[in-house]
């Protein structure tokens, strides 16, 4: 003889329990209190007996009730217990995550993530891919990597665009600088200084000079480069100052470089993630999207 009930059915049973309240219960469930009586309902037909007693103003197991709750507690920590052993051993089969990353992300703030990340799962590997912002939309639209890092949003209708956090372009210069005495610094006190900046063809040049070229404001630069990392080389070796995205700067701790916010504009740039809309994410690459996610929204990247 088989008894035809839901793994629903039994929680909503266990919740009305324990709880001693239909409305308390469907809301912890998230149904509504119709939907739950329904459950309740279906469960006292399969098993032919009532199992709560009902009152206007409470609620309290039958007998039989009573006998069955710790079976349906036993049962439902049994079913839960496998699901997350299902899950646990897919991510230890998703033995490689492969993603696209702006360098400038992946210099500083990916390592912390990756490192809190392999304290939970030693046996994941990553395979890292630092490219540009259009290599990065490219590698994720071909299926080369599972999802992207990057600051580009994307009319291409298959790919997906979400937000993490804004990413403030800051001044970075020797703790010896007159700059960095200044809490707060503005555009036109770089003008006396030498500029390090990085080359046109950066996605970041062009969006910095695009911004300030609103604002009326022109740099003057002394030194260009290819790659956001040579600058900061330059600058530690007080050749000049640069200004970076704030996550592709070192932290507050470094011995020689420090940042300052730019005001009056403030310029950033929208950090995201960008996925296959119709791929699913491995076990694996998903854990790591939300523990990337909630990182980066914890530390305060938006400013």
């Amino acid at each position: 003889m088989r008894i035809n009930c839901e793994i629903l059915d039994l929680r909503a049973f266990l919740a009305v329990v324990e709880l001693e309240s239909f409305h308390r219960a469907a809301e912890a469930l998230n149904l509504s209190q119709p939907a739950l009586s329904r459950r309740i309902q279906k469960l006292e037909a399969s098993i032919g007996a009532p199992l709560l007693e009902r009152t206007t103003r409470h609620v309290s197991p039958t007998a039989l009730g009573l006998e069955l709750m710790p079976l349906v507690q036993r049962m439902l920590e049994e079913f839960d217990g496998s699901l997350f052993a299902a899950r646990d051993r897919g991510l230890r089969r998703s033995e490689l995550v492969t993603i696209a990353c702006l360098p400038t992300a992946a210099f500083y703030f990916l390592p912390t993530v990756i490192k809190q990340f392999n304290q939970e799962y030693p046996d994941i590997r990553f395979r890292i891919l630092d490219l540009t912002a259009t290599e990065g939309l490219q590698a994720v639209s071909r299926g080369e990597v599972e999802f992207g890092i990057n600051f580009m949003g994307t009319s291409d209708p298959d790919l997906l665009f979400d937000r993490i956090a804004e990413d403030p372009f800051v001044l970075a210069a020797r703790r010896d600088h007159p700059l960095a005495a200044r809490q707060e610094v503005g555009w036109t006190d770089l003008a006396p200084y030498r500029l390090i900046t990085v080359h046109r063809s950066s996605g970041n040049r062009t969006m910095l000079d695009a911004a300030l070229a609103r604002a009326n404001i022109e740099l003057r630069w002394s030194y260009e480069v290819t790659h956001l990392s040579t600058s900061l080389g330059l600058v530690e070796a007080g050749l000049g100052i640069s200004v970076l995205p704030r996550t592709a700067t070192p932290g507050p701790d470094h011995p020689i470089i420090v940042t300052r916010p730019l005001g009056a504009p403030r310029i950033s740039r929208t950090i995201g993630i960008v996925r296959r809309r119709a791929a699913t994410l491995s076990p694996a690459a998903e854990h790591f999207r939300r523990m990337l996610v909630g990182t980066w929204q914890g530390a305060g990247a938006d400013g």
